[in-house]
C-alpha cells in the first residue's frame, strides 16, 4: 500500500494541527492577527513532532461554523502558515480545508502536501447545511493541477452529518471503493474527539479491500491499540490537547504517551 511509501511505518498516526480562527472567520482575533496564529502553530508543530507522530495535517479547525465552499482568504492564510513553517516540518504533511475538497486539493498542490482529507463523495444532511459532492469533478481537478501524487482520504462517515441514501455502511464502502477510487477512507464518530464505533470501523475495513482505512476521531492512549488493531492508521487531534479538550493547545507529554502505545503495537 502507498502508506509505507508516504509514512514509512506500519499503522501511521497523522496528528492534526488545528489552526486558530483565520481572517474572515467569526472567531478571528484581529489584535493578535496572523502573528498569533503562526506562533501557536509553530509551538504545536514542535510538540507533535517532538512527541513522535508520523505525520501532521494542517486544518482550519477553529473556523467554526464551517463553510462547504470556503472563501479564498482561508486557503491563502493556511498557505502562509505552512510556508512560514515549511523549514521546520520534518514529517510528511497533509491539509484539510474544512469542508471544501477542491480548496484542499489546491492548497496541497501549492504547498507540497502529500495528502488531503475531505468529504468527496455522497450527499449528507449536516449541521452546516446540505453537503452535495462531485467526486468526478474533484478527481479531474487534481489531474488538471498535475497533483495525482496527492492522496485523497475520503471521510466516509463524516462528523456532524448523516448520509441521505438508505444504504448500510458495508454497501456504501463497497460502492465508494469501486466507483470513486479513494486513496483511503476515514471513519469518524459524532464530532471531533468523539469515539469511533469499533463495529462500524470493522465493517468498513472488511468491505474496503486494499484501500487503507483510518480511524478518524476518538483515539486515546487507552484505546489506541484496540482501534489500530482494526484500522490501517489513525488521525488524532483532540487527545493531544491539554486535558484532552478540543480548543486547548497540544501537550507533548500526551503525544508521547499515545505514541508509546502505538510503538508497542507495532512491535
Amino acid at each position: 500500500m502507498w502508506l509505507s511509501d508516504v509514512f514509512g511505518v506500519k499503522k501511521p498516526v497523522i496528528a492534526m494541527l488545528h489552526l486558530m480562527a483565520l481572517p474572515g472567520d467569526p472567531g478571528y482575533d484581529p489584535a493578535g492577527g496572523m502573528a498569533a496564529i503562526l506562533k501557536r502553530a509553530g509551538r504545536e508543530l514542535q510538540a507533535l513532532q517532538g512527541g513522535g507522530v508520523d505525520a501532521v495535517m494542517f486544518s482550519n479547525e477553529f473556523s467554526l461554523p464551517y463553510l462547504t465552499k470556503t472563501e479564498p482568504i482561508t486557503s491563502i492564510a493556511m498557505a502562509r502558515v505552512i510556508g512560514e513553517l515549511r523549514s521546520e516540518i520534518s514529517v510528511p504533511f497533509g491539509v484539510n480545508v474544512l469542508w471544501d475538497g477542491m480548496a484542499s486539493i489546491e492548497l496541497a498542490t501549492a504547498t507540497g502536501a502529500s495528502f488531503v482529507r475531505e468529504i468527496f463523495t455522497g450527499v449528507y444532511a449536516s449541521d452546516f447545511g446540505l453537503w452535495d459532492t462531485n467526486v468526478g469533478q474533484a478527481a479531474r481537478h487534481r489531474a488538471r493541477l498535475g497533483a495525482q501524487g496527492v492522496k485523497l482520504l475520503f471521510n466516509i462517515v463524516p462528523e456532524s452529518a448523516t448520509y441521505l441514501a438508505q444504504r448500510d455502511i458495508v454497501d456504501l464502502t463497497k460502492t465508494t471503493v469501486f466507483a470513486t477510487l479513494p486513496d483511503g477512507l476515514c471513519v469518524s464518530g459524532l464530532t471531533a474527539g468523539a469515539s469511533t464505533d469499533t463495529q462500524v470501523l470493522t465493517q468498513v475495513k472488511g468491505a474496503a479491500g486494499d484501500v487503507p482505512v483510518f480511524v478518524n476521531t476518538g483515539v486515546k492512549a487507552h484505546n489506541a491499540q484496540e482501534q489500530l488493531s482494526i484500522a490501517d492508521g489513525a488521525v488524532i487531534g483532540t487527545y493531544f490537547k491539554h486535558d484532552g479538550v478540543f480548543e486547548n493547545e497540544v501537550v507533548q507529554s500526551r503525544v508521547e504517551e499515545l505514541m508509546a502505545e502505538v510503538t508497542a503495537l507495532r512491535s
